[in-house]
């Protein structure tokens, strides 16, 4: 079965939830951490059978395989860090995962609707599903780029970590444990997120699509790049002349000190604009939509983001770029 993930529509979102993502002493490094690492010392997990888990995505992947430890066997279907997460195509392999599962964690909001698909054409009434835009109130249409903002992240920790209690309650403690772990794993993350924030809140940056929203937002950032631009980018379309126009004199007139673009979307448009960013001085920061390598950890991959980021703030900003 082929299932093609048609494009959404991304619009800002600004979400302000009460909810701490990272905990914990600061660091200057953003270490790899595997779920063995996590499990350390850690009380160990009671005999029984694992939990079969699938991600839609590496992201949430990498998250709920820190979190089920020992006790779950996760798959992630979107991992290829040369393809365009929006154009994924399913496979036979990827309907049997879906069948065979007793948890499946969806990042919903149209981003991954294949996945939605799957779970229809393999019914299966004990399998537990978690859709993250469900979680937080969110629908198709609104920024579906959830696992860029921190906070969002956190309540997706929370839940994932009661559902394993709840599918299996017999690990409650080790499955609270390996939460306690995961946060503290994320420490050099909200050290450097800290960081961010205090130095260059309030500095406008340009970003070709909307994924970099949510965390440029929760940075105190000031996006200046014109919102149909990027949803345009988003959905796969030309954008319109006049946005292709103002773009080009924010950048050429200095009004954004970073450019932050897509790796795994880039096209000619935005390709241009990253050459004139460069040639303006100003900080060109590339991000993607999947964990990279394949294998990272989420914190270590997102950490490694935020230092490429606070340099190019601290070169364009501090530099006097």
């Amino acid at each position: 079965m082929v299932i093609r993930v048609p494009r959404f529509v991304s619009r800002r979102v600004a979400g302000i939830v009460g909810v701490v993502f990272l905990a914990g002493a600061c660091s200057a490094t953003s270490p790899s951490t595997s779920p063995s690492t996590l499990s350390a010392g850690l009380p160990s997990a009671a005999p029984g059978r694992t939990l079969r888990i699938v991600a839609g995505e590496n992201f949430w992947g990498s998250i709920v395989s820190q979190l089920a430890g020992q006790k779950g066997d996760v798959t992630s279907v979107l991992t290829d860090p040369g393809a365009d997460p929006h154009n994924f195509e399913s496979s036979a392999t990827n309907a049997r995962a879906f069948a065979d599962a007793d948890y499946v964690v969806l990042n919903g909001a149209g981003y991954d609707a294949w996945g939605n698909k799957l779970l229809d054409a393999n019914p299966n009434p004990k399998r537990k599903v978690l859709t993250i835009a469900d979680l937080l109130g969110k629908k198709e249409g609104d920024n579906p780029h959830f696992w860029y903002q921190p906070d969002y992240v956190a309540q997706a920790v929370d839940r994932v970590t009661a559902d394993l209690k709840n599918m299996d309650a017999g690990d409650a403690a080790y499955f609270d444990a390996q939460r306690a772990a995961l946060n503290a794993a994320f420490a050099p993350q909200r050290a450097r997120l800290d960081a961010i924030k205090s130095h260059f809140s309030g500095t406008p940056v340009a970003s070709t699509e909307s994924i970099f929203v949510y965390l440029g937002d929760y940075l105190g950032l000031r996006v200046v790049s014109p919102t149909d631009f990027m949803n345009a980018i988003a959905e796969g379309n030309d954008p319109p002349a006049p946005s292709v126009a103002r773009f080009h004199d924010l950048l050429t007139n200095k009004e954004a000190k970073v450019l932050v673009y897509n790796r795994q979307t880039s096209t000619e448009v935005t390709t241009n604009l990253q050459n004139l960013a460069r040639g303006n001085g100003i900080g060109v920061v590339g991000v993607t939509e999947t964990v990279v390598p394949p294998g990272t950890s989420f914190q270590a991959w997102f950490g490694a983001e935020l230092l490429d980021l606070q340099n190019a703030l601290n070169a364009t900003v501090t530099g006097g770029g």
